[in-house]
This record gives C-alpha cells, structure tokens and sequence, in this order.
C-alpha cells in the first residue's frame, strides 16, 4: 500500500513505525505535521496514500485530511485512554502495565474507533527510555496489525462506547505536579518525578538563582547532605541530597527566558560552572569551565562492589573469561570527554585477560556519535566539533585495533551515525529486534568519519554502503541482519537483554573454535592493513570532515543549531530524521 506517516517529528518511533513498514513492502512517505496545515494538505495530494498514520502527533489532523481519509492515530495509552500527558500520568502513578492503542482519527481527541492495542510492563526506567523501548515495541506491533487489518478490508473497529472499555481523560501533566519539593520528598518520590520528564519536559528547579529544567536520576548510597544541597560533581552530572539520601542529576537546561546563550540540555555540571558561584565560594580555580569548581569532583571506580548503588556512565565487569564493557550517555550523545574516559576504560578492559569483551549491552541508545549540545553551547563551535570528532575516531580506531580477543557490540537501543560506525568496528554486531539504525550522516551536512569508508563497504559492499549513506534512512533491525549490518538479533525484551547477552558471549567463549577465530581475526587486519592503511582512512575522512567544521557557510552550523534548538528547518514536506535522540 502507499501510506503516508504524518509526524510532528520524526523521532525514534516514527522512525521503527516507518523501517517495519518498508520492510513489509509498503510504500511509505512522511510529511512533518509541525509545517502546518497546508502541508499535511499537499503532501496528501501528492502521495494519494491508501493509508495515513501518525505514530507521534502533537497537534490535530486537518478536518478535511481525516474526513476523506482513513487515518490512523497511535495514543500511547490503553483503550479509553485520553489526553495529552498519558506516559507521564503512568510513571508518576506508578501504574505496573500500561499501553497502546491504534485508533481512528475524528473531531473529539482520541476518541475514534479502534483498530488495534497493545500493552507492556513498565519497568523502573525513565519516561523516554521507556518509549523507545517497551512503548515502542508495543506501537509498533500495533501498528502493524492496525495496517494488516485495513487491507484485509473485512474489519470493523471497535467503538469507544463499548462496555467493555473505561474511559478515563487525563488532563496535560504540568509543571507544578513535577515540581520537587527537596525538604520533604524522599528519594524515590524525587526519582519518579525526575524519571517521569527525564528527556521532556525536564523538571523545573532553581539552582543558584537560576531556573533550570532537571534531566534525568539515578540514586545515590552514600553521599549525604541537607535536602536540596548540592553535593559533587561526577563526570558532568551533579549529586543533590533528598531528605533521605541523594540523587544524581546527569542533566540541566537554562529556561530559554533566562536569557542563556545556550538553553538546551547539556551536562549538569558545565551548564552550573556558568552561573555565579554561591557565596562563600572563594574565587574561581583554573580549569572550571566544565564543572563548579566549589563542588568536589567524585569518580566512581570503573569496577562497581556489587553492593553499591550509583550513578556511573561507564562500566566494567568481568565473568569468565569474558570482559563486559557497559556505558549509557544520555540521549546517546557522546562528547569529547565521554570518548576520551570510554577510550581509557577501553584500554583497561584490554589489559584483563579475557577471551570475549563485551561493548554495550545496556538497554536504551548504543550511541548518536558526536554531542551536537555540547559543540552547539561551546565559544568554538568548529574547534570543539574537531576535538569530539578526533576524540569518537580514537576510539573506533582502538576497536578496530583489537586483535588479541573478539570484541561484541551489543545493541540494546537506537544507534545513529558515528554511533553505528562505533559498533560496526567490532567483530560481531548483536541487536535486540526492536531497534532502529541510522547509518548515515548526511542530515547533518557531515560527509561522515568513524572509518565508515572501511568498516561500512566491508560489511555490506560498496553498493549498499553507498546507497545507505545516500539516501539516508531509519533501517529496522530485521532489515540490518538481512543486509549484514548487524550479524545476530536478539529477539528479548528491553529488560532482558543484558541478561541474553550475557548468556550468548557465553557461548561465544566457550566455544572450542575461539582461538582460531582471535587467530584469524589477527590474519585478516594485518592483510586489511597492507591493502589500505587505517590511518589513510582516517586522514582522508578527517580531510573532509575538517573542511565542514571550519567553514563558516557550511550547512552543517544551520543544521546542528536548528536540530539542538529544535528550530524547524528543510523543507515543507521532508524525509529527514531528527536523529532520535
């Protein structure tokens, strides 16, 4: 069928809705509802589509479109579910198992017909964590079945007056239900409030004088304080007390009307080195440009006692001979500091003896490649580009380099761009089923770097690689396996997939044949080597990477400011990822 996907944006759901339909042989097309009326109306003109779906709309259809069109809407809801705010009411309520529910667009908001629902176990993570994963699961099973229903054409959608379903509206979720309130909520009710507007709307807060949006929490077991202190600084988040023990806050956004140059979301810890420091301070020390320097900086070891509970963006353990090197940075975003500590958490990984090491396996984003955020706030947009790009290809390039044991990428969510190059540098590529790939770089004016031109064509060939980067699309995880992008799918669960992973680098290591292939392995970068020099990929890409960074009038800088300030761009009707993060 042709369908035409109608998005506000075209996030991470929008993305999996549009690869799994592509993948069943529909014709898919996608307009960005956020140009308005006029261009939803002319893309439907154009398209002519059998079929309309919106899987993430924030404003109504026009009347006209969903009058003469069947359209179908997802409201991540369960039947009889109404309202704007439905994920945040379940995390703030604590709501075990919720849903969602494919239904028939009409005047009333979400109370059409319904075609199809689904429903998922919430699990103690955050509200966009929980999206991308058990929510998008769900939708997109949703869906799916929602589209096969409308072909068969002998369906008949179920009504919302049905006895059966229980309507309930539930009003827009708004700030002064966040609110935190420092001197009497316990750590877990902060952790609910924090996790349920992790990566919007964020929770509006004041620190030093500043309001600020919160983003994200993770506990804390030892550090204490008064409730609402700030207490340390770690790796660019920040520890505050609770009236009972203390959270981590990986982090903050200016409120755009507090006048910040830069009123996005960037690490905690340089967004407050930019506020005036607390009386009593003393004066500023050198090097504070990236944290206050009036909080002490506590690292937490890399090997975490199993009885501790905090925050840590990177990982490592070991179990039988197999080295499990785990990270989560938010929003997938990797900025030059983030390389640089994963680099030298790498290099320690590889002086332990094993014969498997293990790179990712958490749920939730892989990696998004270099932080647009951060390169966007610096004072040398170019110049900080350039460190995080050389920083993100020293670590590729010390993938690529392993030669003494096998190294696994593990998937458990999105990867995009520098992020996919990342995994595609080690010698297996492992997935759960459900996620969504972005090869490309393209969307961002960037020619792409990584060692792509070596680690892409030599997975997929030269013509599929080139097709790929070109066109620029969301890739399902089914369609990465059946191209060799990915060599394994692990159809799990979100919650589940460590575990999996775990389970089958076991066997991996177990295996009689693992010294012929580490051998093997060895044979074929030495012959690689010969043929063409990874350093002679690395220059050349940097070559045309650099030229785009230092050019003022490069579309790259217009690209990276509307994608970090959510600006709309492009044109009226464009097939552009917004990269999922």
């Amino acid at each position: 069928m042709d369908i035409l996907l109608v998005v506000s944006a075209f996030n991470s759901l929008s993305q999996r809705v549009y690869a799994e339909l592509s993948d069943q042989g529909h014709h898919v097309d996608v307009v960005l509802a956020s140009h308005g009326a006029d261009a939803v109306r002319a893309a439907v003109r154009e398209v002519r589509p059998e079929l309309i779906v919106a899987p993430m709309l924030k404003s109504a259809l026009p009347e006209d479109v969903w009058q003469e069109h069947t359209c179908l809407i997802v409201h991540p809801g369960p039947p009889g579910d109404r309202g704007p705010s439905s994920l945040d009411w379940a995390i703030a309520e604590e709501t075990p198992e919720w849903g969602v529910t494919v239904l028939q667009a009409e005047a009333a908001m979400d109370a059409g017909d319904i075609w199809a629902d689904g429903s998922f176990r919430v699990p103690p993570a955050g509200k966009s964590d929980v999206y991308r994963n058990e929510l998008s699961d769900a939708a997109a099973g949703a869906v799916l079945l929602a589209v096969g229903r409308f072909a068969d054409g002998s369906f008949k959608p179920r009504p919302q007056s049905d006895p059966g379903i229980r309507v309930v509206w539930r009003d827009f979720f708004r700030q002064e239900q966040r609110r935190i309130d420092w001197e009497n909520d316990s750590t877990q009710t902060v952790l609910r409030k924090l996790r349920g507007a992790d990566s919007q709307p964020g929770v509006l807060d004041e620190l030093c004088g500043r309001e600020v949006f919160l983003h994200g929490g993770h506990p804390e077991d030892r550090l204490r304080g008064r409730p609402g202190e700030l207490l340390a600084t770690r790796s660019g988040a920040l520890c505050r007390a609770t009236l009972d023990g203390a959270v981590w806050i990986p982090e903050l956004r200016p409120r755009k009307s507090s006048g910040d140059p830069a009123p996005f979301r960037r690490p905690a810890a340089s967004v407050l080195a930019s506020f005036p420091a607390p009386p009593g301070s003393g004066p500023g020390m050198p090097g504070s440009n990236d944290r206050p320097y009036w909080l002490p900086e506590i690292a937490a070891p890399l090997e975490l006692p199993p009885n501790r509970t905090t925050w840590a963006d990177i990982r490592y353990r070991q179990r039988d001979g197999i080295g499990f090197l785990s990270f989560s940075f938010p929003g997938g975003a990797m900025s030059t500091n983030h390389c640089r500590r994963l680099l030298a958490a790498y290099r320690y990984a590889l002086t332990r003896s094993t014969s498997v090491l293990v790179l990712g396996g958490a749920r939730d984003f892989f990696s998004n490649g270099i932080h647009l955020n951060v390169i966007e706030a610096s004072s040398d947009p170019a110049g900080e580009s350039w460190s995080n790009l050389t920083a993100m290809n020293d670590l590729v390039e010390a993938v690529l380099r392993t030669t003494d044991r096998l190294v696994v990428a593990a998937l458990g969510g999105n990867a995009a761009a520098g992020g996919v190059m990342l995994a595609l540098a080690a010698d297996e590529v492992w997935c759960r089923s459900g996620i969504v790939l972005n090869p490309h770089y393209r969307h961002m004016g960037l020619y792409g770097s990584e060692f792509w031109t070596y680690s892409l064509p030599r997975r997929v060939g030269a013509e599929t690689a080139e097709r790929l980067t070109s066109e620029a699309l969301p890739v399902s995880a089914a369609t990465a396996a059946r191209t060799g992008l990915v060599d394994r799918l692990v159809p799990v669960p979100p919650q589940e997939f460590a575990a999996e992973v775990e389970r089958l680098a076991a066997d991996v290591a177990g295996d009689p044949d693992i010294a012929r292939r580490i051998t093997a392995k060895a044979t074929a970068r030495h012959a690689d080597e010969l043929q063409r020099p990874l350093a002679e990929y690395r220059r050349t890409e940097l070559a045309r990477m650099r030229a785009i960074f230092f050019d003022p009038q490069a579309p790259y800088h217009a690209l990276r400011s509307a994608f970090v300030r959510k600006v709309p761009s492009g044109s009226a009707r464009p097939l552009a990822t917004e990269g999922a993060r």
